[in-house]
């Protein structure tokens, strides 16, 4: 039977859920209405039913949502309950900043390799894990599973690293770079990451509630 297709709206939701689930667990809370989540999440509890019914509902009438259980199966729908390699390719602040944060380990993903070009990050460790040099890229994917990359290194070189990434049997692309990725075989994952975007959105907001306190809104 084919398998039912996701919106990606309702996927990018389902890390959400995941995190409020985390702290209600850490609060001792064993079980929630989809109406106490919805005022936690700002999300209806239409959308919050209707989400999880893509992935087999979950709740009981009368009841709610185990809160430990929905946890455990909203992890797993993200695939947290496996082991998730990566590399990083670009050793600067940004490559560094993400191989030193270590609840990414915690969700399963584990930095293994981090790679640059400048001669003289050569052999320098970040948290216990050793620079090399790019060309050392393909005898590392060799002896190494490594499941996602992940690219914090200038546009310009981006699409050419990341089509060589795939050609090493990578099928997923963590996208830093300020830039698009075209890669030749369609079926790698990419998820592009534009932090920039995220400062115009906030940039845009801002002027927009300055102007609603000068209109007197």
């Amino acid at each position: 039977m084919q398998e039912k297709e996701i919106s990606q709206a309702v996927i990018r939701r389902m890390p959400r859920y995941y995190r409020y689930l985390g702290e209600l667990l850490d609060a001792g809370v064993e079980r929630i209405s989809s109406n106490d989540l919805s005022k936690r999440m700002n999300v209806t509890a239409s959308q919050i039913r209707q989400d999880l019914n893509n992935f087999g509902g979950f709740g009981q009438q009368g009841y709610g949502y185990n809160v430990k259980f929905l946890y455990e199966e909203i992890g797993k729908i993200l695939g947290l309950n496996e082991r998730h390699n990566i590399i990083v390719v670009g050793a600067g602040n940004l490559g560094q900043a993400l191989t030193n944060y270590v609840k990414f380990e915690k969700l399963g993903f584990v930095i293994i390799g981090l790679f640059d070009v400048n001669p003289a990050l050569d052999g320098v460790t970040v948290r216990g894990i050793k620079i090399r040099m790019l060309d050392e890229l393909e005898s590392f994917c060799a002896e190494n599973q490594v499941d996602i990359a992940a690219l914090t290194m200038p546009k310009e070189k981006a699409d050419a690293i990341a089509n060589r990434l795939v050609g090493l049997g990578i099928r997923a692309i963590w996208n830093f770079a300020h830039v698009d990725l075209e890669l030749i075989d369609k079926n790698v994952v990419v998820e592009n990451v534009h932090l920039s975007d995220s400062l115009m959105q906030l940039s845009y907001n801002i002027v927009r509630n300055k102007k609603a306190e000068e209109n007197g809104n």
